[in-house]
Order: C-alpha cells, then structure tokens, then sequence
C-alpha cells in the first residue's frame, strides 16, 4: 500500500470509528472508553498485550480483570461495584476488541460467552444486595405540586418544575430526558414538541399565547433520547384538568421560554432544552434531577398519611414509574403502556406488578362475585384424586 493510500485508509478507518461511536449517546461511549482505559492501564501494569497476542488463556486474563473491578481495585470510584457494572467493563473490553477487528476474547468457539465468565458474573450477581426501587408517585403529590405552583408569587423555578413533573408524569418520561442532568444530551428540546387544536397544528414560535393556550392535543418527538428510535412520536390529549394536564404543562414551559426570549432581546431558539429557566441575566439554566428530587420529598412529606410512603422512598425516577402505575390501575392493556413507556422488555411492568396493591386488593371481590360457574349436561370436569 503506497503512503498516499495508507493516509487515506486511515482517514476513512477514523471516520468509520467516530460513525461507530455515534450509534450510542455521548454518555455511553465515555463510559465505554472509560472501561476500555482502565483496560490498558490494566494491561500496561501486568506488563501483557492489550490484545493478549500470544496468551492461550485470555478468558483467565479477563476474570481476573473483572474480579479487581467488582472489589473496587480498578473501578472509577475505588469502590466495589455491582455485578452489572463488572459485565458492562469486560463486555467494553470485548467490544473494543472487536472494533478493531480482533476476535472477542470473551467468546468460546461456539461464539457464545466463555462459561467461566457467566458463572463468575451469577456468583456476582447472587451476592449483589437487592436493588432499591424507588416508589412510583401518586397523582395526589402531583396535584399538590401543580397547585402550589399556581399560587401568586410562587417562582419562575418553581413553575418550571411543576411544569416538568406533569409533562414527565403524563409522558413517562426518564429523569435525562426532562431534566438537565449530566445526560442532558438527551433532553428534549422546544423543537421536539408540536402543538394541535384538533388537527391543525400550531406553530411554537408564531403562534399566539391565545392559541397555544387552546391546544388539544401534542406530540414529542424522539430525537437523542435513550432508546435511539430517531423521529419516534408520541402523543397525549388534554386530562380534563385545568392545570394538571401534558397539554397545557407543555404550552405554559413553551410559553415562559417565549417570554424570556423577549425580555432579553433574543431569537426564538428552538434547541433550547425544554427543562431550563432563566437567571435575571437572561443566562439559560438547566433544571437538574436533584431539583425534582428535593420538590418531589418536600411535597411527598406533606401526602405521607394518604400515601403511607417515606419521601426518601421518591425520586425523580418515580414520575415514570408513577404515570406507568396510573395507566395499569386504570386497567390499561400492558402493551399500550410499554408502548408509552418506550419498554422493550417486560422489566419494568414486573416490578410495576409488584408495587400494584390498589390493583390487587380489588381481586378477591372479583373473585368471589365471578366464581359461580355452571356446565352443559354433557360437559363434565376433571376431578383429580388426593393421596
């Protein structure tokens, strides 16, 4: 290959990894390079090949190295760590071996994962304490916070997040995609929203305050959120509620940032993170998880007799939690709420199962109102013998 065609090659290879490396969020592939530099690091200290060229074994070098992540020697923190966290690091390992085009160390010649490996991980896993669940938030700390909101002299920050814990209630939405946290790459912007009334569509930016104000419906639109599913709508209607509803929530946030585009003399920016508010300077500042967290236990504490539930239980990862709640207390089919949820799997709805008392206490009545039943004459049924 003659230098000139070499330079180019590895131009095109540098361009193909970065094309690579923005298949994920920004969030996932520092991680990911995190991992991949404790590796060498790792390597660099035992004095081995970060490719492990020559060593027959490289499933015992990579045990090794996830056993000095789980006890902390190697992890960020100087902490031991979950057994998720172990297969996140051997798994970037793997990956970054194979974006290079070597063999993944992990996998036997069957190309699954090495047994020792997935034994090692289930040990982990089997010593790992329960995870903590957070509780999903009942609608009654919502309606509290929307309506403290509404007070007069109540701030701007404060109405902002009672704004986004509606909209992040009613859309089910993760705490990095109504929040500025440090994944605020992932929020949503005023770009992704569209207001209607009925089937026109408004336009966020010319729109009167009055005809924003009569939207009936909106969509959000999935641009950088978590699940990649670019251009990825979804939509909600009024609640019926003067205040605690997705529709106007959304227009009273749009509006606010209308009104400080005026004040301080500024275009209409549409890529402005729909969970931000203003300083008196006009300075663009993020709302952060732990706002919602603080805002959600101080009004939780005020509910603790109806709900029966500590504040510290509440998070501001039980809005998403608690919209899903609702929707399944409102008898709603299972796969209407993943679809809102934006849920792959059936994890979530399984612990949302395990939290649903309102649901379940309802049963045995059910139960005992249903269970007269009667066959044809020419139906019988089974009678299994005891002993």
């Amino acid at each position: 290959m003659s230098p000139s065609t070499r330079n180019e090659f590895l131009v095109d290879l540098r361009l193909v990894q970065e094309e690579v490396r923005s298949g994920v969020v920004p969030a996932y592939s520092i991680k990911k390079d995190g991992h991949w530099n404790i590796w060498l690091e790792y390597c660099r200290t035992h004095k081995l090949d970060p490719f492990l060229h020559g060593i027959k074994d490289k499933v015992a070098i990579l045990q090794v190295f996830g056993r000095r992540f789980r006890v902390g020697k190697i992890a960020p923190r100087g902490k031991r760590v979950m057994s998720k966290s172990v297969q996140d690091a051997v798994r970037s390992v793997g990956q970054g071996f194979t974006v290079l085009g070597a063999d993944d160390p992990r996998h036997a010649s069957d190309g699954k994962i090495d047994f020792r490996l997935k034994r090692q991980f289930r040990s982990y896993k089997k010593e790992d304490r329960p995870s903590i669940q957070v509780k999903p938030l009942p609608i009654c700390i919502i309606m509290a916070i929307v309506a403290h909101s509404a007070r007069l002299g109540t701030s701007a920050h404060a109405k902002a997040l009672a704004n986004l814990v509606c909209i992040a209630f009613f859309f089910l939405l993760r705490p990095g995609e109504y929040t500025g946290t440090v994944t605020d790459d992932q929020a949503f912007s005023l770009d992704d929203i569209t207001l209607y009334v009925h089937s026109r569509r408004l336009s966020n930016q010319h729109s009167t305050d009055e005809e924003l104000l009569s939207a009936t419906n909106l969509t959000l639109t999935f641009t950088t959120q978590k699940n990649m599913n670019n251009g990825q709508t979804i939509a909600h209607a009024r609640s019926g509620h003067p205040t605690c509803c997705p529709v106007l929530a959304t227009v009273r946030q749009l509006l606010m940032h209308r009104h400080a585009f005026r004040l301080h003399g500024r275009a209409y920016k549409g890529s402005t993170k729909l969970a931000s508010i203003y300083s008196p300077t006009g300075k663009n500042v993020p709302l952060r998880a732990s706002d919602f967290t603080t805002t959600i236990r101080l009004f939780a504490a005020t509910k603790r007799t109806v709900t029966g539930v500590s504040p510290s239980e509440y998070s501001a990862r039980s809005l998403r939690a608690g919209g899903a709640m609702a929707l399944m207390a409102g008898k709603c089919d299972d796969n209407i709420i993943k679809l809102l949820g934006r849920w792959r799997s059936d994890a979530m709805m399984d612990y949302l199962h395990e939290q649903s008392l309102p649901i379940f206490k309802r049963l045995a009545g059910v139960m005992y109102n249903n269970g007269h039943h009667s066959f044809l004459p020419s139906e019988t049924v089974p009678i299994l013998a005891v002993g």
